[in-house]
Order: C-alpha cells, then structure tokens, then sequence
C-alpha cells in the first residue's frame, strides 16, 4: 500500500476495459487492489480485470463475499445514523473508505446534522479521484480527502487535510469498515487502533467491522485467495475483534455479527433472513470514556 499522485483523474472506462483516463498517473492496474474488489463484489464498475479476476476466485472460495459486502454498507449505514443522531457527533474519520457508493458516510451524516464534518483517507488512487469528484458537502458541513495507508498513522493524523477539517479537542468517530482484516500480525494492527484512538478525546467512538471465521471456514479460504495475490488477509475471531475495543466503552449490542447490530430498524431490513455464516463479519461501535 503506497500513496500515489492524485493530480490526475483515473478512471476505467466501463467494466470491460482497463484504461486510464489520464496519464502520469501511478495507478497498478495488473495487481488487484481490496477496494476495487469491494467495488466489484457491490456491482460497480471502478475496477480492472486483475481485481475482477481475483474477487472471482474470491467468491469460488466464499460464494457469499456479496452479501458480506453488502450488509458492511449497511451497517456502515446503521452506525453513522446512530452516530450523527442518538450520540451527536459532528465529526467524523473515516480510514479505509473505499470507492463512493451512495449512501456515503457524510451523506448519511450530514442528513442528520447538515454541520457534519468527514475526513476521508484510503491509499488508492482511484478511490481518492472519485472521493475529491463526488463526494460532496453540504454547504455547512465540510469532507475533505485524504491520501494515506491505515499503517501510516503519523500521516494521517499530522495531515493538513485532517488538521483542518476536524478539531481533535472535540469527540470523533472513527470509522474503520472492512479494513482491520488487511493489517497483519506484523502490522501491530491493535497498536495502530490504539494510537489513533489514543490522540482522540473522551466522548469519541471507534467504529469497525471484521470477517471472521467463526461461523464458516470458507472465509479461510478467501483470506488465502487473497494472499495469494499479494494482499495480506488475516480474519479473527470475536475475542480477537472485541480487543479493538480495550479501554472503550462498548455500545449495545457489544460486538455482534454485523447484520445483527441495531437490525430492529428500517435500515436494517435488508439482513433479515441471513445467518451468522452467511455474512461471517463481526462488528461493534465503543464510547471512548
């Protein structure tokens, strides 16, 4: 995961060509990258063969890898609403984003609180072109984009974007969706979740989710399709997700499998019917005291 020149606008034309819509850009378009396999699996068309390709051997492995998308977008969609609504935060970091597929974090924010101010930060290039094109603010609230790897912590929070869009005295809520599984053991990936957390004031909230292999060993297997393109992939199991969470307070449900969190709503209906193995992501939202 490396940061790249976003001066120039990327795009493939359609889902059956790989062609960059401008060049000097450096954008690896024969080696898969996580979020446009996320955009694949959600029907979307910001992605090149070498991510179709491998989010294929994916779903051969986990013929369910749709569905878990699927139902991240909508707690994603849950958590932001309880959020901007039930705790009243204003403010929002969002690691991990993924390229924009409506209802965007602030669009679900700001339609609670138009003030809502949301930082974006991914490490692809595409994602970040389409984020700066299409993601934008109410006229009172603010996002602002931010090139950068979730490993890179120094980065993100020295960033000038991020220093001028959120103040940190004030409570945050950082959002991790669908991105922790891509951080190893050698990554320290609950040494990052703690530094970030850590420069966050009391009454801020981590929120996340993670495939997990408790309910399916298939989703063994897409981790390995994974690796097997040069992309870390570690699932955990629920003690290892709820770790996250040490030194926070967890919101009720505490860390369920995600289709399961705050599902009793409108927004929730859409995974109603599925089973634990079906989705195999945990997910929970914590208070920092």
């Amino acid at each position: 995961m490396a940061d790249s020149d976003l001066d120039s606008a990327v795009r493939p034309d359609g889902a059956g060509t790989d062609r960059p819509a401008a060049a000097g850009l450096a954008l690896r378009t024969d080696q898969p990258h996580s979020a446009r396999m996320y955009d694949y699996y959600l029907g979307g068309k910001d992605n090149f063969q070498a991510d179709r390709d491998a989010a294929e051997q994916a779903i051969i492995a986990f013929p369910n890898a749709r569905i878990a998308a699927r139902q991240n977008r909508a707690f994603m969609t849950r958590a932001t609403r309880f959020l901007a609504g039930e705790a009243g935060v204003r403010q929002f970091l969002d690691i991990g984003t993924g390229i924009p597929t409506s209802p965007n974090l602030h669009e679900v924010a700001q339609d609670i609180a138009p003030d809502t101010r949301v930082v974006y930060a991914d490490n692809d290039p595409i994602v970040l072109t389409h984020a700066r094109a299409l993601l934008t603010s109410t006229p009172q609230g603010r996002t602002a984009y931010l090139d950068a790897d979730l490993r890179d912590v120094e980065r993100i929070l020295t960033a000038p974007e991020l220093r001028e869009t959120l103040d940190l005295t004030r409570p945050v809520a950082l959002s991790l969706i669908a991105v922790l599984p891509f951080l190893g053991d050698s990554d320290d990936p609950y040494g990052v979740v703690g530094r970030l957390v850590d420069v966050l004031p009391a009454g801020s909230y981590l929120t996340l989710s993670h495939s997990t292999a408790d309910f399916d060993p298939a989703i063994e297997r897409i981790a390995a399709t994974y690796r097997a393109q040069g992309i870390t992939a570690q699932p955990r199991d629920h003690a290892q997700t709820e770790r996250f969470f040490a030194g926070l307070e967890l919101v009720e449900p505490g860390v369920r499998p995600l289709h399961r969190w705050r599902a009793d709503g409108p927004a929730g209906t859409v995974g109603e019917g599925l089973t634990d193995a079906e989705v195999s992501v945990y997910a929970g939202v914590a208070r920092k005291p």
